[in-house]
């Protein structure tokens, strides 16, 4: 499982003009799923999104987690982070997971989500569907995350 996350002061998903997911403070979290993750590989990135110290504390410094402020997530699919460009200009996404089990995983993560920080502090994209994305980029802050190398 693959994330790209990015701490922002407001994020929001619309879909054909209509706003299917909105947050204000907190963090977006583009969300790719592998054909080979599994639900350890879910359960430990949620908690590595959770406990992250990436928001400032009273003195400016990044102490603070998402759970520390309050935050809120938005969570949005995206199979093209699985893309493979070693070959010519046009990627592979041949690394992505197949369509149903990518969003089981999706929909497991936004489950365990919304378990640990409430229904109100997580929202989401539509899975499979043309979204536009727009955020106030918070820093910048934009940290990369792959379950199959834990560094």
């Amino acid at each position: 499982m693959r994330a790209l996350i990015q701490r922002c002061r407001y994020a929001k998903v619309e879909v054909d003009q209509q706003v299917v997911g909105e947050i204000d403070s907190g963090l977006l979290v583009f969300l790719g799923v592998g054909p080979e993750d599994t639900e350890e590989d879910q359960s430990w990135l949620l908690q590595k999104i959770l406990k992250l110290r990436i928001f400032n504390d009273a003195e400016g410094l990044m102490n603070l987690s998402i759970e520390d402020v309050n935050g809120s997530l938005l969570v949005v699919s995206q199979f093209t982070l699985h893309a493979k460009v070693k070959k010519g200009t046009r990627p592979s996404y041949a690394r992505a997971a197949p369509p149903e089990m990518a969003e089981a995983q999706y929909e497991a993560f936004l489950k365990a989500a919304r378990n640990h920080l409430g229904e109100s502090r997580v929202a989401q994209g539509q899975f499979g569907a043309h979204m536009e994305v727009s955020l106030k980029n918070d820093g910048p802050v934009t940290i990369w995350i792959d379950t199959k190398n834990k560094e």
